[in-house]
């Protein structure tokens, strides 16, 4: 049975959350504060520079499978491949078109979601408070990565929905470590001498 799609209402009332640049003079004139020896750089070329190491980071996550280790310890952010969401996931333009609900398929992904994981909890060094750190990726990462995923799903890690990213981590360090420690051979080792 199809069910009817009800038009929204355009004229209705919107709620829009505030947003927060913390990319302002305020932030620049701290840093010049802090870092006396940089008063060359202007307000537009400290922009750049950071803009600039956000679009490399994020162009890093998208091009290995593995993702990236943030700078200082901040943490590891990767692509995962998910299976479908449960609920229901309504193709807007499509339902208008046709009067009827239309989900969304996924044709292109094999049906596979794209998610973008933020994670500190294996991180080297703890840093105070690190359960109330979130992330959230901005538009231009976002469509990148929809972009490619789209073209290459099968490269990133397939992540089930009960698997918590931070054994994923734990099992990986593990198998580092074992690596690492079979890798070590003695100075006067000789394989053909028993």
């Amino acid at each position: 049975m199809m069910k009817s799609f009800k038009k929204p209402d355009l004229n209705a009332p919107r709620f829009r959350p505030k947003r927060v640049n913390l990319l302002n003079k305020d932030l620049y004139d701290r840093f010049i504060e802090k870092f006396p020896e940089h008063e060359g750089i202007s307000l537009q070329q400290f922009k750049k520079i950071i803009n600039t190491f956000n679009g490399n980071i994020y162009q890093g996550v998208i091009d290995n499978r593995d993702g990236v280790e943030l700078p200082d310890g901040l943490g590891y952010i990767f692509m995962g491949s998910c299976p479908p969401a449960k609920k229901q996931n309504v193709d807007v333009r499509k339902s208008l078109q046709y009067g009827v609900v239309a989900n969304h398929k996924n044709w292109d992904s094999d049906n596979k979601l794209l998610k973008i994981f933020y994670t500190n909890r294996p991180s080297k060094y703890p840093f105070q408070n690190k359960q109330v750190w979130a992330f959230k990726a901005v538009k231009q990462f976002r469509k990148a990565a929809s972009d490619t995923f789209k073209t290459d799903w099968a490269k990133y890690i397939v992540v089930d929905n009960t698997r918590k990213i931070s054994t994923m981590y734990a099992r990986m360090r593990k198998k580092d470590y074992i690596l690492a420690q079979s890798a070590k051979v003695p100075e006067n080792w000789d394989e053909f001498k028993m």
